[in-house]
Formats: C-alpha cells, sequence, structure tokens
C-alpha cells in the first residue's frame, strides 16, 4: 500500500518543469486555468489524460500540478500568492528542471517538513506527515468537507446557494428559477460592469461529483440563445477539457465555468460558510537568549 501511495504521489514531479515553462510562455504570469492549458497543449495531452478524476472524484491532472505549484513555491521559483494568479519569482524566471531536479526538491521537502513534524506536539497534524506518507501535499480536509456538504444540499438549496455567491460577488438582481423547466436556466443575474454598462447574465447549477460533459455546455448555451450576454455553469463536480473549450468557443456567447475547487476558493474569498482561524507556533530561538538567567 506504501508504494502505491508514493508511485502516486511522485507522478506530480514531472509537471516542476512544465509549470515554469508554461509561465514564462504566459509572459511570467498567469491564471490556473491558463498554465493548466498551456502544459496540456505543450506536452500533448490527450483529453482522456486531463478528464481523469481521483478516487474523490476531482481531476487528478490538475491536482498534481497543484502539488507541482506547492513544491515550486517552498523552492522559491514561484510566489506564494495564495490564488488568483501564479507568478514567476526572480529565480524561478531562469530555472528549467529535469524530473531527477524536481525529486531532489520533493526529497529536500520531505525532510525539511518531517523536521518540523518531530519539533510539534503529538498532538497536532503537520503537512510532513501527510507527505512523508506518500499523498504530497498538505491536509485538505476541510475543502473536502466543504464538498461534501455541498453535495448534501438539495438542489433548491444549491441554487439559492449560488443566489447568494453571485450576489456577494457583485451581481444584483439575482432571481432563481430552478425549479420552472426552463430550459436548464436556474436562475440570472445582472453585472453592473461601471455606470454605463451591465451584462445580464443566466446561471445553470449542477450539484454532482461527476464531470460535466461538452453537450451539457451546448445544451445551456441553446438555452440562453438571444437571452444574455454571458452565462454561468456553477457545479460540484469537475469539467471535461472537452467542456471548457466549448465554453469559450470562437463565435459562440461565452460561458464562464465553476467547478467544485473553483466554487470552494469563491467561499473562502468571501468567508461564506469557512471561517478563517488564526493560530501561532511558538518561535523558541526567540526565547533562547533569555534561558541564560
Amino acid at each position: 500500500m506504501a508504494k502505491r501511495k508514493n508511485s502516486e504521489g511522485s507522478k506530480f514531479l514531472r509537471f516542476f518543469g512544465p509549470v515554469l515553462d508554461a509561465l514564462r510562455k504566459l509572459g511570467g504570469s498567469g491564471t490556473p486555468d491558463e498554465v493548466v492549458e498551456q502544459i496540456a497543449a505543450d506536452l500533448g495531452l490527450s483529453d482522456d489524460v486531463q478528464n481523469e478524476l481521483l478516487p474523490s472524484g476531482g481531476p487528478r491532472y490538475r491536482n498534481q500540478i497543484a502539488w507541482a505549484r506547492f513544491y515550486l513555491v517552498r523552492e522559491g521559483f514561484l510566489d506564494s500568492s495564495k490564488r488568483g494568479v501564479w507568478s514567476l519569482t526572480e529565480r524561478g524566471r531562469s530555472a528549467h528542471l529535469t524530473t531527477d531536479q524536481a525529486g531532489e526538491i520533493f526529497s529536500r521537502w520531505v525532510k525539511i517538513f518531517e523536521e518540523q513534524r518531530r519539533a510539534k506536539t503529538v498532538e497536532e497534524e503537520p503537512i510532513a506527515e501527510q507527505i512523508a506518507e506518500g499523498s504530497g501535499a498538505p491536509s485538505k480536509d476541510y475543502r473536502e468537507e466543504t464538498l461534501d456538504t455541498l453535495l448534501a444540499l438539495p438542489p433548491a438549496g444549491f441554487e439559492r446557494l449560488a443566489q447568494r455567491l453571485l450576489r456577494e460577488a457583485g451581481f444584483t438582481q439575482v432571481i432563481v428559477t430552478g425549479q420552472s423547466g426552463d430550459g436548464g436556466i436556474d436562475g440570472y443575474g445582472t453585472l453592473q460592469i461601471n455606470p454605463l454598462v451591465s451584462f445580464k447574465v443566466l446561471f445553470q447549477c449542477k450539484r454532482y461529483a461527476k464531470s460535466v460533459s461538452p453537450s451539457h455546455v451546448r445544451d445551456f448555451r441553446g438555452a440562453m440563445s438571444g437571452r444574455a450576454d454571458k452565462g454561468i455553469i456553477i457545479t460540484t463536480g469537475t469539467f471535461t477539457a472537452e467542456a471548457r473549450r466549448e465554453a469559450s468557443r470562437d463565435g459562440a456567447p461565452p460561458i464562464e465555468l465553476i467547478d467544485g475547487e473553483k466554487l470552494i476558493d469563491m467561499l473562502e474569498n468571501l468567508e461564506l460558510g469557512l471561517q478563517p482561524v488564526t493560530t501561532y507556533e511558538v518561535n523558541h530561538s526567540f526565547f533562547n537568549e533569555f534561558r541564560a538567567g
């Protein structure tokens, strides 16, 4: 079992170099979606690879890119901004990493995390313990719990949550129409760009763990035809690579895609249902100078 875990965990090492390469091609910075798409294009990854899911239901490929970034940040190749935009540091701009070098970085940080684990109390469950066991990343239990909570909501409740989310994000006149059978439209709202410009936006909610297919995107676009300037699909699941391409297809009304990971990010940023907690660690080195009477 341990061998299987470590084999699985090490697969993200091959993306260390491609993450840096992708950001260079994007001008030194990019959104997570831009980086993921650039790497897929650079490496010629098939849709099947991009669509593969973890046992938990999350997208395996995007998960591996996220863990690659986790270590690149620790090593100082990327900045530490938690969301929104990833960007290269001065060191990262000139770095070109092989898989062997990625393995060395991973091994070094596993040792660092292990030392941190030993320094902490037995009651704590630090990042290091999970990485040393082969997961390769800090615990995301609160995200899994949030996703489980979202999946347990009734359809009408999830639609009302989407309504609240859009209101908090700056939309006005947000109305839920989910139970009306309105061609897959669950609601609509207005996004005011400035005093002179606004957009009517239709949204659809899909509360399930599987992937949203391109046919769902096409059906939603057909339902919104002539009725709105833009569409949003919000799901607790994921979107296939084909669905993402369909959503941004040239010549068709654009559709924004919010998957489960992005949905939780939005809840975090807006502090809706997720309350930040501040903790403190004792800096023993600070107290050392006072130990000798």
